[in-house]
């Protein structure tokens, strides 16, 4: 490996965590704001980590190598692990009392935009702690959409570009410079964060709750102030504002970018939308008619709940408004299956996402066809772009690896002593960053702070994994990868 390669990714690596390192001032001032004395731990964590990284910048700093798929797939993995890091310091040293491994958990699940949590009585934790979390949530979203956006499409992991995948149909990038676009992306994340935070206050939360549920919602996170989530609140307006906003950011921000700032309702035109929402309406919609017939709840309320839990599970953000798992055998299965699927790609959701299940479906098709006319020549089509073979190879690959992660961990979990619900669900939501699993243990109403460590480990892995889109992270396993 170049030692020239190394360099630069240890002081890219450190340069964020300074920028982390001045991201825990917010919660110190929070706590200091509600005379809570865990603002010193925040000084003093930032303080800590900041020398830290300005030594570690200081002692790297050179000139760059030019930018390769090596030191891309290398940078990505050492700057989650150094934000993992970094955000489990004020857990790991808080009046909390977790293990490393808990607050190893705790910050990966908010840097990945996950939303588990191993942390009970939420209503008893400081407001800086809530805040941290919320922050990590937030600071996440924007570098799973900068990854999405920009490291992905060129690493040839996610497939088909996403940048013409997701600027409109012609081809062409939203914006020609890419400095031009990011600051267009920072406008709209920060923008939409404002109006859900504006949406949430006005709809019947506090100000401090809504602050927190606000970045955790656009970051489809999950993380709130409360054991039982948004049944908390006990209001209707609210969840309906809560699925608007978390079905909003699973969608692809390119698009958000392109017609917020450009107002091109073309670019709505991209076949993953309409699978997206296709498949929450019809999960939502079939979820709430099942629980108005099986439970004699009103058709209004009963579907209320449905598009808001069903949201919450396609975006991966991981609210809850009750446990659903109560509603029947249907809803659990429908979860289970929903907890797969995932948002768009581009946005902060995690799992699959539909785009893969486009191009999936497609090469079935395309496939079928062979089959009756082996001589004819057949496509595959996104929209109308043809998809390359990399592209098509690279979607296998993804839902291969997947499936395969899914069934280790699951016997993992097994060999634990977990009953068959909990192992399978609570890897399959950690890999696909949604939250909560299914089952009374880590279901919509519990969590997971009854694991053991070595089951944290597992999980937190298995998050990192899901959020860096599998392939990122297994090819640093490849012996080629690491020779010069």
């Amino acid at each position: 490996m170049n030692t020239n390669l190394l360099r630069s990714v240890v002081y890219i690596a450190a340069l964020c965590g300074l920028y982390l390192s001045t991201a825990m001032l917010i919660p110190a001032m929070v706590d200091l704001y509600y005379g809570e004395r865990d603002w010193a731990l925040f000084a003093i964590c930032a303080a800590m980590v900041g020398a830290i990284s300005l030594m570690a910048s200081m002692a790297t700093r050179g000139p760059p190598p030019a930018f390769s798929k090596r030191m891309g797939f290398l940078l990505v993995n050492v700057l989650w692990a150094v934000f993992s890091l970094v955000g489990a310091i004020p857990f790991y040293f808080s009046d909390l009392e977790l293990t490393f491994a808990q607050s190893l958990f705790e910050a990966i699940s908010g840097i990945t935009t996950t939303g588990s949590t191993v942390i009970s009585n939420l209503h008893q934790v400081s407001p800086g702690i809530l805040m941290w979390r919320a922050l990590l949530a937030w600071l996440g979203g924007i570098g799973i959409v900068a990854l999405g956006l920009f490291v992905l499409p060129f690493l040839r992991v996610g497939g088909v570009s996403f940048f013409k995948m997701e600027s409109s149909d012609t081809g062409e990038k939203p914006f020609a410079r890419i400095a031009t676009f990011t600051r267009a992306f920072m406008a709209v994340y920060v923008a939409i964060t404002l109006a859900c935070i504006i949406s949430y206050d006005v709809t019947g939360m506090g100000h401090f709750d809504a602050i927190v549920h606000g970045f955790t919602t656009v970051a489809t996170a999950g993380f709130g102030n409360y054991d039982n989530s948004f049944a908390a609140f006990d209001s209707h307006a609210l969840l309906w504002v809560s699925t608007f906003f978390m079905t909003v950011c699973s969608l692809p921000f390119s698009i958000l970018i392109v017609l917020l700032v450009r107002g091109r309702l073309d670019a709505l035109r991209d076949p993953q939308i309409f699978v997206f929402l296709a498949y929450l309406c019809t999960f939502a919609i079939l979820g709430g008619l099942y629980n108005h017939v099986r439970n004699g709840i009103e058709l209004p309320v009963a579907l209320t709940h449905s598009f808001f839990n069903f949201a919450s599970i396609l975006s991966t953000t991981g609210y809850a408004s009750e446990d659903y798992t109560l509603w029947g055998p249907f809803a659990v299965a429908a979860a289970f299956f929903a907890t797969f699927m995932g948002g768009c790609s581009g946005s902060t959701a995690g799992g699959i996402k539909a785009y893969r299940f486009v191009i999936l479906f497609n090469i079935i098709v395309t496939g079928l066809k062979k089959l009756i006319y082996p001589n004819a020549v057949y496509s595959v089509r996104y929209g109308n772009q043809n998809v390359d073979a990399d592209a098509q190879r690279a979607v296998f690959l993804f839902i291969s690896a997947y499936i395969f992660i899914w069934a280790i961990g699951s016997m993992g979990m097994a060999l634990a002593g977990y009953d068959f619900a909990t192992a399978t669900s609570s890897v399959i939501t950690a890999l696909s960053n949604v939250g909560p699993g299914i089952g009374p243990l880590i279901g919509p109403v519990g969590n997971f702070a009854m694991m053991n460590d070595p089951e944290l480990y597992i999980l937190s892995l298995a998050m990192l994994l899901g959020r860096l889109e599998v392939l990122t992270v297994l090819v640093l396993l490849v012996p080629m990868f690491w020779r010069s």
